[in-house]
């Protein structure tokens, strides 16, 4: 059974939340530590494959017409 991008998306979406609530909860006095910008990168690159992956999605839905 081969996984759809949509579903893979809805992944890494939520994963990119999970990332993005850790961020937000580890900041203790000051943003800029290296946990909580390491943090942010991994949930921007998240939301970014997530964007990829329903544009995907949807080229491939137009393909099939």
């Amino acid at each position: 059974m081969r996984t759809s991008p949509l579903l893979m998306a809805f992944l890494y979406f939520i994963m990119g939340g999970i990332f993005t609530y850790i961020a937000i909860q580890s900041v203790d006095g000051t943003i800029w530590n290296f946990i909580t910008i390491l943090l942010v990168i991994v949930a921007t690159f998240d939301f970014a494959v997530c964007i990829r992956l329903v544009t995907l999605h949807f080229k491939m839905k137009n393909s099939k017409k």
